[in-house]
């Protein structure tokens, strides 16, 4: 009776790959980590609450939840929403927290990136974007460039 041989380092290749759900925001494509994706919607009626910060457009009820809704154009500091029928609001759960929401113009593909596809990014004092970007990502199937959202600084309210 033979062994099989199994060849290890294909199995470290999947180890390291993580998926990132790429979206659109205006021209620019950002990965967000699939682990803190919850749910994805289409763009619906949001309830504007009075005196919350300027980048959180409101809530909306999904499914009897009440979830916060936040702009990553308003978040990044871009051009105001434009609401198209591509428009999604991607639910994430982050780690002990309650679900929020952010709009995007575009949720685009999932892609699957090693290690050796994303370049660590150095956080830039005087670029307020870089404090949201965790890396770059290259995806070698289209030959694009993904920003990496670091989730945890995007939803932060003290940013």
């Amino acid at each position: 009776m033979g062994v099989a041989k199994v060849d290890t380092n294909k199995l470290e290749t999947k180890l390291e790959t993580k998926q990132y759900i790429v979206v659109n925001i205006g021209e620019e494509q950002y990965g967000i980590d699939i682990s803190y994706v919850d749910n994805i919607v289409k763009m619906q009626k949001i309830t504007r609450v009075p005196k919350s910060q300027k980048y959180f457009n409101g809530v909306i009820n999904l499914r009897g939840e009440i979830v916060p809704i936040m702009s990553l154009r308003r978040r990044f500091e871009l051009e105001e929403d434009v609401f198209t029928d591509k428009t999604r609001i991607i639910i994430l759960k982050p780690e002990q927290q309650e679900p929020i929401g952010i709009i995007v113009d575009m949720v685009k593909e999932v892609v699957n990136l090693s290690e050796q596809d994303v370049d660590k990014m150095a956080i830039d004092a005087q670029d307020e974007l870089s404090k949201y970007i965790c890396g770059i990502g290259k995806n070698n199937n289209n030959n694009t460039l993904i920003s990496l959202l670091n989730i945890n600084n995007v939803i932060a309210e003290n940013q």
